[in-house]
């Protein structure tokens, strides 16, 4: 979605434009960190209910670093989402299974291969802060900085 200078966002609007350069599904770098020990890797994220979700094994060295500390910071092309990560319990256990039949639907290849029951949980990260870079019609680079405690946004031209 483009937008000019002159246009003002609502926080609706900007989350609106968040999810919507997102789509439902996104491999996005999600950095951790414990102790002064910062860690990348990418997860393959799906997009529901304003949260980004992804799997992954409970034993892995990324999941350890969350539970210990659950600040992360998940990035896909000039989209950096700040927030807060949830462990939600082992994907089979889920009520409704929703994110199961998203993840089948979306991510096929890496649910066939990755699928462990007994060790596959869900992480939900809350948005706290969102950094977009966009473009304007007339090609002007813009950023939108997203505040979702404060429910503030904040749209900051880049160049002239």
């Amino acid at each position: 979605m483009k937008f000019s200078v002159d246009k003002n966002l609502t926080f609706d609007q900007a989350v609106e434009i968040m999810f919507e350069k997102l789509g439902d599904w996104k491999i996005m770098a999600l950095a951790s960190s414990v102790n002064d020990y910062v860690m990348v890797r990418n997860v393959s994220c799906l997009f529901y209910d304003q949260k980004v979700y992804f799997k992954t094994d409970k034993e892995f060295r990324k999941t350890k670093q969350l539970f210990e500390n659950p600040q992360v910071a998940l990035c896909w092309s000039g989209v950096q989402i700040e927030g807060i990560a949830e462990n939600k319990g082992l994907v089979v256990d889920e009520p409704d299974r929703r994110f199961e039949k998203l993840y089948k639907k979306f991510l096929w290849g890496s649910y066939n291969k990755y699928s462990h029951e007994d060790t596959e949980i869900i992480i939900e990260v809350t948005p706290k802060f969102v950094e977009i870079w966009d473009t304007s019609e007339d090609n002007y680079a813009y950023q939108i900085f997203i505040d979702f405690t404060k429910k503030e946004v904040t749209v900051k031209q880049y160049d002239n």
